[in-house]
């Protein structure tokens, strides 16, 4: 496995964006890398663990179903984007067997670590999996390279979400998938009322007593709320030149798992 470390990274376009949210603040877009950066780093650790947590182990369910639907097999290629601690890319690897190809990409180098760690862990062998640091809205891959783009719960911390979809959109070959699994807008009657309660009332402090850092949780749950739904994020897909796209409702739209093709 090869894993390439760009710390000069250029954020500074993204960066410069007048005013932005982190969360239900308004900040600066310098200020939101900054402190999304500084929360990826502080729980990356324990993300695996929290994730269990937090959705009582559903994510794993929430993952397999993306797994299942990815239109990928022996030789494809695939980009992770935002692959945190790699389950995804794991996942994604087992299904393309030792043919196929996915790279890990994520902006924060201590996920990404912990990503490689990760895959080294599953047995991936070079040329199966690589992790390559780079800023989701500014990707460094050519066009036209990858079969399948995936992105799992990572979109909603992008500075410039539009700027992301455009270049999930560019790195696709034609014929590409674009899969984008999401916390959304609960569908179901009352089930917003029981979602609100319980994110806003447990979920900052199972971050307090498992990894001692409140603030982030705290955020992660902002966050959700402030992203578009299942309607609004469609469009935003389609804005990005992708075709054939429709969202599935998971776990009462609680999730949703948004999927757009390059035609």
């Amino acid at each position: 496995m090869n894993t390439t470390d760009n710390n000069d990274i250029d954020t500074s376009a993204a960066a410069g964006a007048n005013s932005t949210h982190f969360g239900y603040e308004t900040v600066t877009g310098s200020e939101k890398v900054k402190r999304v950066m500084g929360v990826f780093s502080s729980v990356a650790s324990q993300y695996d663990l929290m994730n269990d947590l937090m959705s009582g182990g559903m994510h794993r369910l929430w993952k397999q179903r993306m797994f299942s639907v990815a239109a990928i097999g022996a030789g494809s290629r695939v980009l992770d984007v935002a692959a945190g601690s790699g389950d995804v890319a794991i996942g994604l690897a087992r299904k393309m067997g030792p043919s196929g190809r996915v790279v890990l990409t994520d902006l924060n180098g201590p996920m990404l670590a912990e990503g490689a760690r990760r895959v080294i862990d599953a047995g991936l062998l070079p040329g199966r999996a690589d992790c390559i640091q780079s800023d989701g809205t500014r990707l460094s891959f050519a066009d036209n390279s990858f079969d399948c783009v995936t992105i799992a719960f990572g979109i909603r911390n992008f500075l410039d979400v539009d700027a992301g979809l455009r270049e999930f959109y560019r790195v696709l070959k034609p014929g590409g998938q674009f899969l984008c699994l999401e916390f959304s807008r609960p569908v179901l009657p009352l089930l917003d009322v029981i979602y609100d309660a319980y994110s806003f009332n447990i979920i900052p402090l199972l971050g307090e007593k498992v990894t001692g850092d409140r603030a982030s949780y705290q955020y992660l749950v902002e966050s959700i709320r402030r992203f578009p739904d299942q309607g609004r994020f469609e469009k935003m897909i389609r804005g990005a030149g992708f075709d054939l796209v429709k969202h599935e409702n998971m776990t009462g739209g609680v999730v949703a798992l948004h999927r757009g093709y390059k035609i």
